[in-house]
């Protein structure tokens, strides 16, 4: 079990060969990390159909508010007017390759993110 301690955690993932498996996880064990389990549902299934069918428009919306940026602000960074912004974000409006390259740019995100 982890000690909790303010040290910061971290995840790691490995590669090996698999029938060293056993000795890799006792051996990182006893250095203080554990086993994560995977008994989660895919993020995607998690999510309502509304999500599901404007997945490129949350992430445009949620990816803009981390930056804190205002829809006018992005607007003028990349050259999209607001309000087809407005539209992308809602899912009335297609992002399009070019746009997400724009926008990508702009919020230093992978482009791909929005298609």
């Amino acid at each position: 079990m982890l000690v909790h301690t303010n040290e910061h955690l971290i995840d790691i993932h490995l590669t090996g060969p698999a029938e060293r498996k056993a000795e890799a996880l006792m051996a990182l064990r006893s250095l203080g990390y554990e086993e994560k389990s995977e008994t989660g549902i895919p993020w995607r299934d998690a999510f309502p159909a509304e999500f599901s069918e404007n997945e490129g428009g949350i992430c445009l919306k949620v990816t803009r508010g981390r930056k804190g940026l205002s829809q006018t602000a992005l607007a003028h960074m990349t050259g999209i007017p607001q309000p087809h912004i407005s539209a992308m974000e809602g899912g009335k409006r297609p992002i399009g390759k070019k746009n997400a390259s724009l926008l990508g740019e702009a919020l230093e995100v992978n482009y791909r993110v929005f298609l």
